[in-house]
């Protein structure tokens, strides 16, 4: 599994994220995109998708400490 997180200094609130992913991404009271916390682990593939569809490159993930 996957950790996925934006990073909202890059992030510029496009919503290509919370509209591909509703469920695992929202904007918050700054316009920019954040992760719904227990949403964070997603499959590695999953995740790999998230993170290519940020225009930016707002999206990363890390693997998961067991």
């Amino acid at each position: 599994m996957e950790k996925v997180k934006v990073n909202s200094d890059i992030c510029i609130g496009c919503g290509a994220c919370a509209a591909t992913y509703p469920e695992v991404f929202m904007f918050n009271d700054e316009g920019t995109a954040e992760v719904v916390e227990e949403q964070q682990s997603q499959p590695e593939d999953v995740a790999e998708e998230m993170t290519g569809i940020c225009p930016v490159g707002a999206i990363s993930s890390e693997a998961e400490e067991k």
